[in-house]
């Protein structure tokens, strides 16, 4: 049984695997350190035989992590770095190392399930896009603030008021606050349909289009392109991924 965890700027997503499947998914904001109510829980759990992380949140989360492994249960977690080339998947980046272990494992398990040219957007912290070939090469990506980076940036600046509910499908916007929570949306939604229309160029047909990160659900009416939600995307790719490590 393995303990896998997907630790974000912002979430932090934790299941146990087992046999080759993941188990069900638990998702908690972090704000920078190990979630009080995320060590109770552990304080219970059957001790696993090894915890394998993904982690975009820096060395100080990756610290507390550890910190807390052994104190529980006497392991030391496995960090996964990205690779230029891993079973025939190729990160389009000259410098590997900055391109984020969290998007890398993402093309992972999309490259895994489907040999099919595949747009993915993760929308959290930053809304990120990566473009996939059939045959494994990463084209590159694009990043753009998230649905609440790009909010708030915007109304640190000004007088506008901060909406009170989420818009659904806004296409004309009747007053500010919404015109503001629906264009951050829109302009995701926007570059998202560029991309796939270009990725359908490039290939000769419509790509796989996977949307996934904390934003999801609240991005997903905005898009006007065929698209598929898998909330748990890079946890798919690190088992993958330390499933075939284990099996090299």
């Amino acid at each position: 049984m393995m303990l896998l965890l997907d630790i974000g700027n912002t979430n932090l997503r934790w299941t146990l695997a087992e046999e080759g499947a993941l188990g069900e998914v638990r998702v908690l904001r972090h704000g920078g350190a190990m979630p009080l109510d995320l060590l109770a829980e552990w304080e219970s759990l059957e001790a696993p035989d090894r915890v394998v992380a993904s982690n975009v949140a820096g060395e100080a989360m990756a610290m507390a992590l550890a910190r807390v492994t052994r104190a529980c249960w006497g392991l030391t977690p496995t960090f996964v770095a990205t690779q230029a080339e891993w079973r025939g998947l190729r990160v389009a980046y000259a410098e590997p190392a900055r391109f984020g272990v969290d998007r890398w494992l993402a093309l992972i398990a999309a490259h895994a399930e489907s040999r099919r040219a595949t747009l993915i957007l993760d929308a959290g912290s930053a809304a990120t896009f990566d473009l996939l070939l059939g045959d494994g090469r990463h084209l590159g990506g694009l990043i753009l603030p998230g649905v609440e980076m790009m909010r708030a940036s915007l109304l640190r600046g000004t007088q506008i008021p901060r909406i009170e509910y989420e818009p659904t499908d806004v296409v004309w916007a009747r007053d500010t606050a919404t015109a503001v929570a629906a264009g951050s949306l829109s302009a995701i939604a926007s570059l998202a349909s560029r991309l796939y229309d270009r990725l359908a160029v490039e290939v000769g047909e419509p790509p796989r289009f996977i949307l996934t990160g904390g934003d999801a659900e609240r991005l997903h009416p905005y898009l006007d392109r065929p698209s598929e939600c898998i909330p748990d995307l890079v946890l798919k790719g690190l088992l993958a991924y330390v499933s075939a490590a284990d099996h090299a």
